[in-house]
């Protein structure tokens, strides 16, 4: 420790510090690997590589924190870092509208995390965040360890792009590719790292989990439903971030500590991988060996598909042993086995060829083992690091019931989308989502609108930026 009271400095070592810290040095080193190669004879190369390496040195400073000074100093450094990245490109006005808004998303962001900081550090007497935890473990704090939660909470929204503020992340595309991938897969998981971090504080607020609930999945609703209908590669990787921010978010809500860990390392390096590999994305999907034609599911097959992915569910769930697992994840399990259905329901088509039913059911079979296997993995690993789930309360067990059903129901509509797609309807929701409901515009209204610097460069200085930047793209 360097500092005296509650302002020192200091690193703490444990399981979640040391995933964090492998996940992010891992990734750090692909993307500088690739970026090297990406921007090669690019005229700011040096600047741009200095800004990644201090950006990426930030991270591992937060992660590492071992006290309340030392995780906010990281927490806006980074940020702040960040911000040099995104303009890297300074005459795109696009990039400048993005940058702009996510700054001021960011300093709201940090306001809070800096209050919660202070009343966690007043009200234990100490900056250290282990013994905070323990004291809050032990129902310390009382109605202040509320409020910090609240103003946790808050951070972390604003930090992972949740929904109504989600706008600035998918409008960075403006940045060189590795950066889009250093954001997506690493400093846009800060927000949950938030809040598993200090999950012995957020459980003295059942409220405040039952609100990062909502929001969480509603955006990760929102955002699924959004990515569907875009139509550049990018573009709809960003969509999927938000969604995937959003049911991370969704996790913590419901005490899943450990499993929300899980999902940041598998959304990281399924991410960077993404969005490095996108250029070669069209390519890569028209080479695809098809087993059969298009099979489109009708209402028979899509019922049939859902009955056997919960059986399959059920019958995996038994052999790891429903009884010793909390109801979240439970409940947690039934969401993501919603999206396996929609793989089966594919293959159970009238068109659909063997080959293919064959595919589909082997990968529900191996998607609810893996669920089961990593979250027995990752409690044990984390278990005396993280707090237990608590068992759920009325409250709990609503939130958990509408989010099985609006999941489901989302998952029944995407799986018999190809027969009402052509419906006018359908047309028109289509233009409204892939808009995203304009909530970004309204967004952007409520901000006052955007006026940027260098607004007065000539349009064919812009659009010929733009062309070499997506010609290197």
């Amino acid at each position: 420790m360097a500092g005296f009271g509650i302002f020192t400095f200091g690193s703490r070592l444990d399981p979640v510090s040391l995933v964090m810290l492998s996940l992010v040095s891992f990734i750090g080193w692909v993307v500088l690997r690739y970026a090297g190669t990406f921007l090669d004879g690019e005229a700011r190369q040096g600047p741009f590589t200095a800004w990644m390496t201090a950006t990426l040195a930030a991270v591992l400073f937060l992660v590492q924190s071992g006290t309340l000074l030392q995780f906010v100093t990281g927490w806006v450094a980074s940020s702040l870092l960040l911000h040099q990245l995104l303009l890297f490109y300074p005459q795109r006005i696009a990039a400048q509208r993005a940058a702009r808004k996510k700054f001021i998303v960011s300093r709201i962001g940090d306001v809070a995390l800096i209050a919660a900081a202070l009343i966690l550090g007043l009200t234990f007497g100490t900056g250290e965040i282990a013994a905070i935890l323990a004291a809050a473990r032990e129902g310390a704090g009382g109605s202040w360890s509320v409020t910090a939660a609240a103003l946790l909470a808050l951070a972390a929204i604003l930090k992972s792009a949740q929904f109504p503020t989600h706008g600035w992340l998918t409008e960075v595309m403006e940045t060189p590719t590795p950066v889009s991938a250093l954001l997506h897969a690493g400093v846009v998981n800060a927000g949950g790292f938030l809040l598993i971090r200090f999950a012995d504080v957020m459980l003295q607020a059942p409220v405040v989990l039952a609100v990062l609930v909502m929001i969480g999945g509603f955006t990760a609703l929102f955002g699924s439903l959004v990515m569907l209908t875009q139509p550049a590669v990018k573009t709809s990787l960003a969509w999927s971030t938000v969604a995937q921010m959003g049911f991370m978010i969704l996790q913590c809500g419901l005490a899943l500590f450990p499993i929300a860990l899980l999902h940041i390392v598998a959304h990281s390096l399924y991410k960077a991988h993404a969005f490095l590999s996108s250029g070669s994305a069209v390519e890569t999907v028209a080479s695809i060996r098809r087993p059969g034609p298009v099979a489109i599911p009708d209402g028979v097959a899509v019922t049939r598909a859902f009955v056997l992915a919960l059986a399959i569910y059920g019958v995996i769930g038994l052999l790891f042993g429903f009884s010793e697992k909390p109801p979240q994840a439970i409940a947690l399990g039934a969401i993501l086995i919603f999206g396996v259905a929609y793989l089966i329901a594919q293959g159970l088509a009238d068109a659909a060829p063997w080959a293919l039913t064959r595919r589909t059911l082997l990968a529900s079979l191996l998607a609810a083992t893996a669920y089961f296997a990593l979250q027995h993995g990752a409690d044990m690993l984390m278990h005396g690091t993280l707090p237990p789930t608590p068992r759920p309360g009325p409250l709990e067990w609503t939130l958990m019931l509408l989010g099985v059903i609006s999941f489901g129901i989302v998952a029944v509509a995407q799986s018999l989308f190809p027969l009402w797609a052509y419906h006018p309807a359908a047309a028109g929701l289509r233009v409204h989502l892939a808009n995203g409901l304009y909530v970004n515009a309204l967004f952007d209204r409520l901000l006052g609108g955007w006026r940027v610097a260098d607004a007065t460069l000539p349009v064919k200085t812009a659009f010929a930026s733009q062309a070499a930047h997506h010609a290197k793209d």
